[in-house]
């Protein structure tokens, strides 16, 4: 990685020097990853998010696929719709278990035919927690291969996972790379990566990517916790690194939902500030189908609303 140049010094400077969030040039740009609601209530919710999200001009929005595919059709109705009735581009997470080659180009092609040009390729996680990976007898045995096949089913653009502090099931530091660049090479456009609670982990990551002849681009993971408990799970399951300062700033707020979303709020505007200053400008939301973190940070950095997004025609 080269040497960072004189102006991105200087910001570096003004990040420590000014206000923390005075004045940016609001060329930052964004994207939020949403789940599948279950009930009518979620499926409110999950669009009141859209429709206040939409304004900030997103460059996509990704919907997830539940382990084992078991949100697949709720996955299909939710990237389907925000296709038809949004001008936002949707992506849809796909993944390799318990689906064979055929099945999987059935769901490609539909999404195809749904209008969606974007997938969000992932080996995935087995149905039960706790189990290795197995590959389906006639799928494809990761993510590298399944973006291969996507790619020969149709055009679509493709975005991959990345881990800056290393999958859990991966053997090293190193092999975990080289599965990045392998899915990179199979021809996948840009890496995800998995949210992470310190920017020098991030940069230490692109940095490494980069040493490792992977140019594609890497946009930041961001989740802002409202819930600690819910977050040390998932940091479990993605082996991410929840830092002592973090849990100690979030005791004794369980009684105290406004002051946690502040909290919150307040961490991952800091961390997003700082991944600004080391030359980030695409930051990827993980909004648990919820708006208003998410908005005030991107506030925060810069942005505000463009045209609104407005529904298509009917």
């Amino acid at each position: 990685m080269s040497r960072p140049s004189l102006s991105q010094l200087e910001e570096a400077r003004r990040a420590l020097d000014a206000p923390l969030f005075a004045d940016l040039a609001g060329d930052a740009t964004v994207s939020f990853e949403f789940f599948p609601p279950k009930t009518e209530k979620m499926d409110e919710q999950l669009w009141h998010a859209i429709e206040t999200l939409a304004p900030l001009g997103p460059r996509f929005v990704s919907v997830t696929y539940g382990a084992g595919g078991s949100t697949r059709e709720r996955t299909h109705a939710t990237v389907a719709r925000i296709t038809r009735e949004t001008d936002i581009p949707a992506a849809a997470h796909l993944t390799c278990v318990e689906a064979s080659k055929a099945e999987i180009e059935e769901i490609a092609r539909a999404y195809w035919d749904a209008g969606v040009r974007h997938i969000v390729a992932l080996r995935g996680d087995p149905p039960q927690a706790g189990e290795a990976f197995s590959p389906h007898p006639e799928g494809y045995a990761n993510a590298a291969e399944l973006v291969g096949g996507l790619k020969k089913i149709a055009p679509f653009e493709i975005s991959v996972a990345a881990y800056p502090e290393c999958h859990p099931a991966s053997p090293s530091v190193q092999a975990d790379l080289d599965n990045l660049k392998a899915k990179i090479d199979a021809g996948a456009d840009r890496a995800i990566s998995q949210f992470f609670f310190s920017p020098e982990t991030f940069f230490r990551f692109r940095d490494r990517a980069a040493a490792a002849g992977i140019s594609a681009e890497i946009l930041p993971g961001i989740l802002p916790v409202s819930n600690v408990a819910t977050t040390r799970k998932f940091a479990g399951m993605c082996g991410a690194v929840i830092p002592p300062w973090m849990d100690r700033l979030f005791e004794g707020l369980d009684d105290h939902p406004a002051a946690r979303q502040l909290v919150a709020a307040t961490i991952a505007a800091e961390m997003s500030r700082r991944l600004y200053a080391g030359g980030v400008r695409h930051f990827h939301f993980y909004t648990l189908n919820r708006a208003e973190l998410a908005y005030a940070i991107c506030h925060l950095l810069g942005l505000r609303p463009k045209t609104h997004v407005s529904e298509k025609a009917a």
